[in-house]
């Protein structure tokens, strides 16, 4: 079996580190494996398995669907497997173009009906119109939570036996060995404050705004650090925001790390303050690390991972007051770390490869 995995627009986020996880798993079980992308110096991808053969592509436009039309023709995979909906819409027009057999199976990695709901009349009827297109051009639609499933199969009309629900490949065997590095950043040690840690792009629609007004609450009883490793373009309005209310010097926001795991083993706590989500991989990392977490409960991923508050606490979307209590009950009482890593076992990147595996192989008998 050969399988390419095609992610063009290739940046620092989730859905690139769960396709590189995905590869390696997928490769560990015998299949061939292409992963193509824009270029090789891509974050994630120095931990690509050896056995992965790394595709440069161009980078868009006419160049990049010349590009693939000769890869379908030549190369022939079985299936192609693409993360984003711009790279499935481009396979399925030069698929048809260049007469390849190939199956593809597309990966939505959040809620679209939340997305829709940020968006303008015009703008959500064309963002509708173009799901519609790319998923029920695939034959196959994979989602990485149930609510995820549900609302594509929904939004673009497809019949339950062409979704499927499987979980994001989070955990890889290399994780506890990623996170025994010394933390990259000071402010930890058994003598430092406890340090509160959120990670994501320092974008509206992960919430640190409320992070930072709910860390302020709890600053103002104790000790205590907090810790945003990502980058974006709210920087800014986030460290102001952090002075205007008094904890600028308690606040940092050193930028991306490609292995934050260090930090994510050595916090007090791990937040996740998102309005939205899809299935929330750096929650499920820290739960796998046995670190104590906090959540909103955003649409769709956080509940499912936190079994509906069962595991940690769940708190309503945009609610700094909430938050804030919540973080200060799990830094009193942090609970028992085993029963956080066995919440995720089903987020394995063996178990997630197994599944995509079996998918693939049904789709290639039926199209013997």
């Amino acid at each position: 079996m050969r399988v390419a995995i095609f992610i063009p627009s290739y940046g620092d986020g989730g859905v690139e580190r769960m396709l590189v996880n995905l590869a390696g798993g997928l490769v560990a079980r015998g299949v061939r494996i292409d992963f193509l992308t824009h270029s090789a110096q891509a974050p994630y991808l120095d931990r690509l398995d050896a056995r992965v053969r790394l595709v440069e592509t161009p980078r868009g436009g006419w160049s990049l669907a010349r590009w693939l039309w000769r890869y379908l023709r030549v190369q022939a995979p079985d299936i192609v497997l693409c993360g984003k909906d711009r790279a499935g819409l481009l396979v399925a027009r030069v698929r048809r173009l260049a007469g390849a057999r190939c199956r593809l199976v597309m990966r939505p990695g959040t809620t679209y009906s939340q997305r829709f709901a940020e968006l303008g009349a015009w703008s959500r009827w064309r963002a509708r119109a173009r799901v519609r297109r790319t998923y029920r051009a695939a034959d196959a639609v994979v989602g990485n939570a149930r609510a995820v499933v549900d609302d594509v199969a929904r939004v673009a009309g497809l019949p339950a036996a062409r979704v499927h629900l499987i979980r994001n490949p989070v955990i890889t065997s290399d994780l506890q060995a990623l996170a025994a590095a010394a933390p990259a950043y000071p402010g930890f040690g058994p003598e430092a404050p406890p340090v509160v840690l959120a990670v994501g792009r320092l974008a509206q629609v992960k919430g640190f705004d409320v992070l930072i007004r709910a860390f302020a609450r709890v600053r103002a009883h104790r000790p205590l650090k907090l810790l945003i490793l990502g980058e974006g373009r709210l920087r800014e309005a986030l460290l102001k925001l952090a002075d205007s209310l008094g904890v600028g010097d308690d606040v940092s926001l050193p930028g991306f790390d490609p292995n934050p795991y260090p930090c994510l083993a050595h916090a007090a706590l791990f937040v996740l303050s998102s309005r939205r989500e899809g299935s929330p991989n750096a929650l499920t990392e820290a739960l796998a690390l046995g670190t104590p977490v906090v959540s909103t409960d955003c649409p769709s991923g956080p509940a499912e991972v936190l079994d509906q508050g069962r595991v940690a606490p769940l708190v309503a979307v945009d609610d700094e007051v909430a938050l804030a209590d919540a973080m200060a009950r799990v830094l009193d009482a942090p609970g028992d770390p085993q029963v956080r890593r066995e919440a995720v076992d089903a987020y394995r990147v063996e178990h997630c490869a197994e599944r995509y595996h079996l998918l693939f192989e049904r789709l290639l008998g039926e199209t013997a």
